[in-house]
């Protein structure tokens, strides 16, 4: 007995589900998942779109100053020649520019390691550098003295460098005080002389950052078990020894994104530098200092934008060796966290 498929029984039911199935398209997948509307949609949202502005607004107009470095472009001018490589060349023959090279690396060696070491003193002083008995904790009255060292970091970066030249001029506050003390400074001009005006340059950075990273790092300790610090100090471990062996290593990763942070801050440094000395000692002169007056006193922008590129590289090439040094020097440990 044949089972008819053109009468309207069961048989035409089962062959025309089966011709639905087999004229189904397959969906698209990207990956092995399927492209619904959400994952199309989060896509969209969250990666595409924020890739097409990273690449417009940043890799474009880096691209757009690497081609004006390699031109005579004056910046008020439509017309411009291309020069190949000759601005970088006349760049690395300049010795004003060379002096600005090694000023900023002085301060992204400097300021970085300074800050940074302040700031996790006082951090651990204030999370876990109270009594050696009971519950650990900070310091008495630690919350005061958080407020205290964050507060330099509120004030703007150019007032902070302005009244700090105020303070350093020969009869600014600073002579003053030591005078009091009986110490004649004989009215010392501290940014006049380029054997202490890289080295007030630098305590001035330092005053206005440290707070900042004292906080990014007390957020990380707190985030430490306290079991852990209660199991160091059952051990015999003393503050010093608890915060290099224990500290240290579990905010690693804190300690590398600071690093590279702030270093590329004083690879710029051009808002103290400018504000301290808006003469461009050649003692204190920075890259970003040098850019600027190229650029907008003599008018030869395409000069100015090779020296933006070299500072780009420089940055790159410091948080490379951050992240080097940091994986180098035990972070690989960590299973290759960054």
């Amino acid at each position: 007995m044949t089972l008819s498929t053109t009468d309207g029984g069961p048989g035409s039911a089962t062959a025309a589900v089966i011709s639905a199935k087999a004229g189904r398209r397959k969906p698209l997948r990207l990956g092995g998942r399927k492209l619904t509307f959400d994952f199309v949609s989060f896509l969209l949202v969250f990666l595409i779109l924020p890739l097409a502005i990273f690449l417009i607004f940043v890799i474009g107009p880096f691209a757009q100053a690497v081609y004006y470095a390699m031109t005579d472009w004056t910046g008020f001018s439509p017309d411009m020649k291309f020069v190949a490589l000759d601005n970088f060349v006349r760049l690395f023959k300049d010795p004003t520019f060379l002096r600005a090279m090694g000023n900023n690396i002085i301060l992204a060696v400097i300021v970085p390691l300074v800050t940074l070491t302040i700031a996790l003193i006082f951090a651990s002083m204030i999370t876990i550098g109270g009594p050696s008995g009971g519950q650990v904790r900070g310091l008495k009255g630690s919350s005061f003295y958080r407020i205290v060292s964050f507060f330099p970091y509120v004030i703007p970066a150019i007032v902070i460098g302005i009244l700090w030249s105020m303070i350093y001029t020969p009869s600014g506050l600073l002579n003053g005080l030591l005078g009091l003390i009986g110490i004649d400074t004989n009215n010392f001009a501290w940014l006049g002389d380029e054997n202490t005006a890289m080295g007030a340059s630098i305590f001035v950075i330092v005053w206005g950052m440290v707070g900042f990273y004292m906080v990014l790092f007390i957020a990380a300790i707190k985030g430490v078990p306290a079991e852990t610090y209660e199991a160091a100090r059952l051990d015999g471990a003393g503050r010093f020894r608890t915060t290099v062996s224990i500290t240290l290593p579990l905010i690693r990763d804190n300690v590398q994104t600071a690093y590279i942070y702030i270093g590329i801050m004083a690879l710029d440094a051009f808002v103290y530098m400018a504000a301290l000395n808006p003469v461009r000692n050649p003692s204190t002169v920075v890259m970003s200092q040098y850019l600027y007056s190229t650029a907008f006193e003599k008018f030869q922008f395409g000069l100015a934008s090779a020296m933006g590129v070299v500072l780009a590289v420089i940055t790159l090439l410091f948080a490379a060796v951050v992240f080097v040094v940091n994986w180098a020097t035990g972070g690989r440990k960590d299973g290759g966290r960054a």
